[in-house]
């Protein structure tokens, strides 16, 4: 079961309690406008009659030109910048760890709170410019075998506010501000990092709301995707809050070898899992949804394994993208030979279906598909840190960007 702890609200720890603790900091940067519209005229900081306006302003601030501190709010008059300090907060949580692979993928180990950490990696050259993918978990309670997040037991839900920072700290450190900059490096969000979107339904949908937001970040929500293995009913709320583009994390076409990788079939087995697919709102041939198929040697690499996932997703506008499988510490498995592969991918191209091959990326640096994990697992000594960080369950390649363009 996942606990939501709003921390990302709240100021840094006091030894006061009862009366003489300080009142929580709410983060504006988990906040849709009409919520930071409500909050502002809750506050007291601002009349209810300009609080619409005095949001639309902080909100191009913080989401548009990424500044961390109220000062820097020149058109806001600086007794309001003062109260607003008073009670809310703007602030990044803290970069622990940022790395760089020798392809140019980047890895950022971010603490979110004193031990709720994430990671957040950036592709690029992946969509049409570059992807971040980010996680909307600490953890995970899924157990996919293949997966080393699933190593990780969950620890929460990530805030809206938490989800969006990961965002935020990627814009930093690309020097993406303001966010109209016409050679934006990073152009798609996915949610494929740590944990089980649908799992944080409610602040995976305000975060999309925020990135996709036209005065902010505005990043299309058809450019965003959202992956997830497969929690049937909450498909049709995902496609009606947010419109993302849906992504399912398959990577077997019989509830027996499925149950295996992915427990989560036991409860919603293939049948199930199709049948909401199949009603997802806004399916279409512009709108397809990517099947993500981690490649096992000997596992669900076969011909035969092939043909019945083609008749598995017949009728369904999609793409598969075919994910060779990256090591981790301790795992049994191991990827598929490329002849394989390949032999896989003309199946599924003559049967009419896009399957581009996944180029690894970030393995270096443990930052590729299925390698990511937190540290928030680690012992807090430094000197006890472990070496292994977690799994990444996938990002949009080109051409899928380009036909949802």
């Amino acid at each position: 079961m996942s606990v939501t702890l709003d921390l990302s609200r709240m100021a840094p720890s006091s030894s006061k309690e009862g009366a003489d603790a300080p009142k929580p900091l709410i983060n504006l940067s988990g906040l849709t406008r009409p919520q930071m519209v409500a909050a502002l005229a809750e506050s007291g900081v601002v009349e209810h009659g300009k609080a619409k306006m005095r949001a639309t302003q902080i909100f191009r601030w913080v989401h548009h030109r990424g500044i961390t501190d109220f000062a820097q709010m020149s058109d806001v008059a600086k007794e309001t910048r003062a109260r607003l300090a008073d009670q809310f907060t703007i602030a990044r949580p803290e970069v622990v760890e940022r790395q760089v692979s020798k392809d140019g993928t980047r890895k950022w180990l971010i603490r979110m709170a004193p031990g709720i950490e994430v990671e957040t990696v950036y592709i690029p050259s992946v969509g049409r410019v570059g992807a971040l993918c980010v996680s909307s978990q600490v953890g995970c309670t899924l157990n996919c075998s293949f997966c080393h997040t699933g190593t990780q037991a969950l620890v929460r839900n990530l805030t809206a506010a938490e989800i969006v920072a990961q965002v935020q700290i990627a814009k930093d450190d690309l020097g993406e501000w303001p966010s109209d900059k016409d050679d934006r490096l990073l152009s798609n969000i996915v949610f494929m990092g740590m944990g089980e979107p649908l799992y944080n339904m409610g602040q995976v949908a305000d975060a999309i709301e925020i990135i996709s937001d036209n005065e902010g970040i505005a990043i299309s929500r058809r450019r965003i995707t959202v992956s997830t293995s497969g929690v049937v009913p909450q498909l049709e709320a995902l496609g009606e809050k947010t419109q993302a583009m849906l992504a399912i994390s398959l990577h077997a076409t019989n509830d027996a070898l499925r149950d295996v990788l992915v427990p989560l079939n036991k409860k919603y087995p293939l049948e199930q899992l199709m049948a909401g697919i199949r009603a997802y709102p806004g399916l279409s041939n512009a709108r397809r949804v990517t099947f993500e198929y981690v490649m096992l040697k000997g596992v669900n690499d076969s011909p035969d394994e092939a043909r019945a996932l083609v008749k598995l997703i017949k009728g369904i506008p999609a793409k598969v993208n075919l994910i060779p499988f990256n090591p981790w510490p301790g795992t049994d498995y191991q990827c598929s030979d490329w002849a394989a592969i390949e032999t896989f991918a003309a199946i599924l191209n003559r049967a009419g279906y896009s399957s581009p091959i996944r180029t690894p990326r970030g393995r270096d640096i443990l930052a590729a598909c299925g390698q990511l994990k937190s540290e928030s697992e680690k012992v807090r000594a430094s000197a006890m840190r472990k070496l292994s960080m977690a799994a990444m369950a996938g990002v949009l390649d080109e051409d899928e960007d380009e036909a949802a363009a």
